[in-house]
């Protein structure tokens, strides 16, 4: 009869088991309402195991932060096109649950001092600052902050009512003035 060791160990999936169901966590609830022994418990480790990956809850909470956003897919291509690209996004783009995903677990834990500061220290590390130098020029953190606003509050918009409620030729519209101000924007 085969002697069968302890079950062998893989550090990534662990690691990743342990991000999700932080992401599910801080979704679902305030930084201050998530425990470490919650999210171990959901993924069946042990808390110690949480802290070895990734030291604290506030940095458990920045790589759930961090693993939410894509910014590389917004500065993919040509700046030239990037009010174009970003208006038919966000007029006709479908909702993009990790964006949905990561407004729910800001909204919930900003209220916190603590998960405050890591919001913006996350934000600005990991879109405003790279989106900032993909724009370049003079004012572009003024320029990024404005693009993100304006992209952001149309976002939520859209995915909170459902859509625009606008006709074809209302959508079409809307999506030239959305194109020519973000681009008027990124050029400066």
């Amino acid at each position: 009869m085969p002697v069968c060791g302890p079950r062998p160990r893989n550090a990534l999936a662990t690691r990743t088991a342990i991000l999700e169901a932080a992401n599910r966590r801080f979704a679902a609830a305030s930084y201050e309402e998530v425990g470490i022994r919650d999210v171990a418990r959901d993924v069946g480790v042990d808390p110690a195991l949480i802290s070895r990956y990734f030291g604290s809850k506030e940095e458990l909470f920045s790589a759930v932060l961090d693993s939410c956003t894509n910014k590389s897919d917004l500065m993919e291509g040509d700046r030239a096109d990037f009010g174009r690209r970003m208006a038919h996004e966000l007029v006709y783009g479908a909702p993009n649950e990790n964006k949905l995903r990561w407004l729910a677990i800001m909204l919930r834990s900003v209220g916190s001092p603590k998960a405050a500061e890591v919001i913006q220290r996350s934000s600005i590390a990991q879109f405003f600052t790279p989106f900032a130098e993909w724009i370049g020029g003079e004012d572009a953190i003024i320029r990024a902050r404005m693009v993100a606003g304006m992209m952001m509050g149309m976002s939520v918009s859209r995915d909170i009512a459902g859509g625009f409620g606008l006709t074809p030729e209302e959508c079409e519209r809307m999506c030239e003035r959305v194109a020519t101000t973000i681009q008027g924007l990124i050029d400066g």
